[in-house]
């Protein structure tokens, strides 16, 4: 378990983390999203002891990461995938790490065979691709066999397999009763891994919930229609509590009625239907929702597109 009280990180006149409470509980993979500058990193940081808090505190099991006499098997981290020596093979590196915890060359045998580093374990690491380099990084996290991981972007520079892998991997080991921390910008990822969501905005939670509550948070329920009396429907439905818009001829896209009701009042009208479909928000129109006024960096132009996207 990760247990966050009050935890503030503060740069000169800048707070990057503004007095948070959290806690990552065990057996659920939990997300940790924000836009740019919304201090999901410096978190991290802070949980491993890389930065101190300003205020509060952030314990791993009950105890602070300094605390811990084998930290390695007790947490397991990936940050930064590039930290490493690049003159050094995989299993070089590997072996280095297992030597500071007593940890045998079997078991770092296991994680490059898990990771799926068997064919480039005696390669320099310096000559690794990035998602090569992201398979050494979860593997040094594996090393200690620890109850608790945070991985800072793990499917970055993966290929489709590698990600479906990843998700696989970080799903089992909550099965198994581990704490999984992680943090991604791939939202349809996030949606599909996660069970948990933390959504940090300018150093603050904006949003902690299971995955299904926070994309309920996105709002309306939409309801595509395709009819070729598109224009006699959307007048039938025409009431102030219900939106309709389209950007096809036969196509209508409606909030604020059911799919049924909208069934009934074409039934009772006779007008044709080719499609009657609920659909739900996503996970990145509920981020969009709930970040819209905690960006920190803002491209002209982005809140058309998020309006857009909507």
């Amino acid at each position: 378990m990760i247990q966050a009280q009050s935890l503030t990180k503060r740069h000169g006149d800048k707070t990057a983390v503004d007095a948070i409470d959290f806690t990552v509980q065990p057996g659920t993979v939990t997300g940790l999203l924000g836009p740019n500058g919304a201090g999901k990193s410096t978190i991290m940081r802070m949980i491993v002891g890389l930065d101190r808090p300003t205020a509060g505190s952030v314990t791993v099991n009950g105890k602070h990461y300094r605390e811990h006499r084998a930290p390695l098997c007790e947490v397991g981290v990936l940050l930064d995938a590039k930290a490493v020596h690049t003159g050094r093979s995989a299993r070089n590196h590997l072996l280095a790490l297992a030597a500071t915890h007593g940890i045998p060359a079997a078991r770092v045998d296991e994680v490059i065979e898990l990771t799926g580093l068997g064919s480039v374990a005696r390669k320099r690491v310096g000559g690794f691709s990035l998602g090569m380099g992201q398979r050494l990084g979860i593997a040094a996290a594996l090393l200690g066999d620890p109850s608790v991981l945070i991985l800072d972007e793990p499917v970055n520079g993966l290929d489709p397999e590698g990600v479906q892998w990843v998700r696989q991997l970080m799903r089992r080991l909550a099965a198994e009763g581990r704490t999984v921390l992680l943090s991604s910008h791939m939202m349809s990822e996030m949606a599909l891994t996660a069970d948990h969501l933390i959504m940090l905005g300018r150093g603050k939670v904006i949003a902690n919930a299971p995955v299904s509550e926070i994309i309920g948070m996105a709002g309306t329920h939409r309801v595509r229609v395709r009819t070729p009396q598109a224009a006699q429907l959307a007048a039938l439905l025409a009431q102030p509590d219900v939106t309709v818009t389209t950007d096809e001829p036969d196509l209508l896209k409606v909030s604020g009625i059911s799919a049924g009701d909208i069934g009934e009042h074409a039934a009772g009208a006779g007008i044709v239907l080719h499609e009657l479909t609920g659909v739900s928000a996503s996970l990145e129109e509920a981020y969009l929702a709930l970040t819209q006024d905690e960006v920190e960096y803002r491209a002209s132009g982005s809140a058309q597109l998020q309006e857009a996207g909507r």
